[in-house]
Order: C-alpha cells, then structure tokens, then sequence
C-alpha cells in the first residue's frame, strides 16, 4: 500500500520546506470560505488536525483558545513559527491525527483541511474527530474529494495511483465519509477547480 503513516511521515517531512510555496497563494481563498462557514463565539476551544505550516492561522479569529497537531515535526515547528508571526496563542504538537491525545467532548470546532485526503485511514480520523467534539461541535472540512453521485472511472482510479505516492487520494467521497462518522452535513459548498475541492461544515 502506498498511503501509510510512516510514508505520509516521510514525505511531508521532506516537503515541508517548500509547502508553503506550493500550496499558500492557490488555497488562500478556499481556507477562508472553508473557515467563513464555521459559527465563531469568542472563548471557542479550536483544534487543527493536519495543519501542516498553519497556513489556516491567518484566517481564524481572535479570543478563541487553539491547538494545532500535525504527524510531521518538521511541519509542525514551521506552523509554531507562524503563531508567534501572527502573535497567536497556539499550542502546537506532534500528534497522529487517527490517535488523537485529548479527552472526549473537549473541542467546540475542529478543523480537518487537507488531511482527509492524505489519511491511510479517514475513518479514523473523523471517528476521532468525533469523539474529541462537544455534542453540536463543529467539523469544518476542506478537501478534494470525487462527486458523490458518480464511483471512480477507470482512470480516475489510474490517476490516483501516481497522485497518492505523491500526496494525495483523488477517489475519496466526502458524504460518505462523514455520514458513517455520525456528523450532519450542515454545509457543502465547491470552492476551487470546479468542485474538486469543497468546503463542509458538519455537526456531531
């Protein structure tokens, strides 16, 4: 298999000095309409899950108590060093996002962008997901992700042999993913190439 954890470890670590490069300026306004969805309240516990260099920061507003994980050090002492830039109160960590080390109901929103897509198992991670959120907390999603009403073509399933040893799976159906999970889809909207990447906000 292609996709693991240690391989995932592996290769964002070597991509972390040039992640910014590539993927700030295209996906800067898709993080803000993603992030735009949530419900804010000032004193929100917040928890980033695959935040990679905390590209996500920027757009979060004030007076909420936030936390930040990533599987890669590398990404996630970049991210550490864009929270002091931007003069926010991040605690930032090391974690796996299919084993996350927080107690149950402790988020009031979290948020998963580009993680899905690149997990082994997306599964877990929403079933963490889940157990870490308040009844009623906040899943803000953002990924690429195949259309629900249609299963992968043949070359999309070709395509997506190449696309996953580099980064990502482009076979993934968001609906399903998150209904198994338990959460309600609140949200869905297409936000860059042509609904290949969407943002959604869901509910426990």
């Amino acid at each position: 298999m292609l996709n693991t954890t240690t391989w995932n470890r592996l290769r964002y670590s070597a991509y972390a000095p040039l992640y910014d490069m590539v993927v700030s300026r295209a996906l800067r306004k898709p993080r803000r309409l993603a992030l735009g969805q949530v419900d804010w309240e000032p004193g929100m516990r917040v928890l980033l899950v695959g935040a990679g260099t905390g590209l996500d920061l920027p757009f979060l507003p004030r007076e909420l108590e936030v936390h930040l994980t990533d599987l890669t050090p590398a990404m996630v002492k970049r991210a550490s060093a864009r929270a002091e830039r931007y003069q926010r109160d991040v605690a930032c960590r090391v974690m796996d996002a299919s084993a996350l080390e927080y107690e149950d109901e402790y988020f009031d929103v979290v948020i998963m962008h580009l993680i899905l897509a690149v997990m082994p198992n997306p599964e877990k991670g929403l079933a963490e997901a889940y157990r870490v959120l308040k009844p009623g907390g906040q899943l803000c999603v953002m990924d690429k992700f195949q259309p629900d009403s249609a299963p992968s073509t043949a070359g999309r399933r070709a395509l997506n042999m190449l696309t996953s040893f580099i980064a990502t799976d482009i076979t993934r159906q968001a609906t399903p993913l998150l209904q198994q999970a338990g959460f309600h889809i609140q949200r869905d909207e297409p936000v860059l190439m042509n609904g290949l990447f969407r943002a959604l906000l869901a509910a426990k």
